[in-house]
C-alpha cells in the first residue's frame, strides 16, 4: 500500500523556501493552474500554495487549497521528485478536482523536462 499522507516533509513552510522558488524562473501553466518550481536537492517533491484574494472569498480560496492538496497527495507518486512547487489557481478558473488532478502531474513533468534542458 502506498503512503498517501500529506506530511510536513511534503510542504513548503518557510518564507525562505517560498522565496527560493519565486526567485527561480521555472514555471508552467495551463487554463487551470500556474506552477512555479525549483530543484530542492531532496528525494521528494514539496508543495507550497499561493491562493490570493483575487480568486474569491475565503470559502473559494479554502476550496482551492483543499483540492490542490488532495490532488497532490493522490498523484505525488506520478510526479518527478526533487522539486519544490508553488501552485496557484489561474485567474478565472473554477475549482474542479478532476482538472487539478490532471494538470498537476502534467505541469510538474513539464517543469522537470525544462529543468533538465536548462542544466545542459
Amino acid at each position: 500500500m502506498i503512503d498517501e499522507r500529506f506530511l510536513r516533509k511534503h510542504r513548503l513552510r518557510s518564507r525562505a523556501d517560498f522565496q527560493h522558488v519565486y526567485d527561480s524562473e521555472l514555471f508552467a501553466a495551463d487554463p487551470c493552474l500556474v506552477v512555479r518550481a525549483c530543484p530542492n536537492g531532496l528525494d521528494r517533491t514539496r508543495l507550497g500554495l499561493s491562493v490570493s484574494r483575487k480568486v474569491g472569498g475565503a470559502v473559494v480560496r479554502n476550496r482551492w487549497k483543499r483540492l490542490i492538496r488532495e490532488a497532490f497527495r493522490r498523484v505525488r507518486t506520478q510526479m518527478p521528485s526533487g522539486l519544490d512547487l508553488i501552485v496557484r489557481p489561474r485567474a478565472g478558473a473554477e475549482p474542479d478536482y478532476r482538472q487539478i488532478a490532471e494538470s498537476l502531474p502534467r505541469l510538474a513533468g513539464q517543469l522537470a523536462r525544462k529543468r533538465r534542458r536548462q542544466r545542459r
